[in-house]
């Protein structure tokens, strides 16, 4: 489904299910060199039992047309003109990596608009590497491998994610190039790095948050360690927002690593 937001036209994969928004919705945001793609499974699950989906292709990404985000900030206006768009008063949000700190300060901004919040391989401060974001400007070819290197506990995806066999290095590694190439304009790998390392309203968006929230963390991720997301969990528990922590035992990657826990934690969740 495609939708006018902000003058641009938007994506957004509805999980094989006519886009309603009388139910209750969620909305999925990928991260860095990613698109809706990522979130085939739970997407499609939740589509088929009881919600919209609105997994999108950020703007300037793939199918997306529109100036690609150069902040966490834009990104989070991006998603208040998205619901907007839809017609929906009331949303779910799920962000994984860049998506959930778009995810985050968006919760914040919306306040009351955003009934839960699922934050999926987050970190805050979510520093990069400056070696990382050098290659991502400069040999993004390069970057690109480290990343999926950095970001991998498994070679072979489970038969629930893509396919039983699926090589997860191989497709993500595609992935990857196919999202660069869409935008002949921007280098969305490098502006998306910088926008999570400059990133510095996490405490205070979290604060501000008025829906419970869930940190579904990956304990080998390499990429968003999940100690490195301690500074969010600590500041949502004093500032008496309703925690709940998933931990599983991956990568980077919980979406295809762990696509059936990942998925469970998420939809339970979203029964509270």
């Amino acid at each position: 489904m495609y939708l006018q937001v902000n003058g641009a036209n938007t994506y957004c994969y509805t999980g094989g299910k006519p886009f309603d928004a009388a139910k209750p919705t969620v909305v999925f945001l990928h991260g860095v060199i990613n698109d809706h793609s990522v979130w085939i499974l739970q997407s499609r699950y939740l589509a088929h039992h009881g919600w919209n989906v609105l997994a999108v292709d950020l703007p300037g990404h793939c199918k997306s047309e529109g100036e690609a985000p150069a902040s966490v900030e834009d990104a989070a206006g991006f998603v208040a003109a998205l619901l907007d768009a839809a017609g929906v008063q009331k949303a779910a949000l799920v962000g994984h990596s860049w998506g959930s700190l778009i995810a985050l300060e968006s919760a914040a901004r919306l306040k009351e608009r955003v009934s839960h919040l699922v934050l999926v391989g987050t970190a805050y401060p979510m520093k990069v590497s400056p070696a990382l974001i050098e290659a991502s400007l400069n040999e993004p070819e390069k970057a690109l491998t480290m990343v999926n290197v950095f970001s991998r506990s498994t070679l072979a995806a489970p038969p629930s994610a893509l396919g039983p066999g699926t090589w997860v290095y191989g497709s993500s590694m595609a992935l990857g190039r196919r999202v660069l190439r869409s935008n002949a304009k921007v280098n969305v790998f490098h502006r998306g790095f910088v926008a999570c390392d400059r990133y510095a309203g996490g405490e205070a968006a979290i604060a501000q948050i008025t829906c419970p929230v869930l940190f579904v963390l990956g304990g080998l991720d390499q990429m968003t360690n999940p100690k490195a997301a301690q500074v969010l969990v600590q500041a949502a528990r004093t500032a008496g927002k309703a925690v709940s922590i998933a931990t599983l035992p991956v990568g980077h990657h919980q979406m295809t690593e762990t696509p059936d826990a990942t998925l469970f934690a998420i939809r339970d969740f979203l029964r509270v």
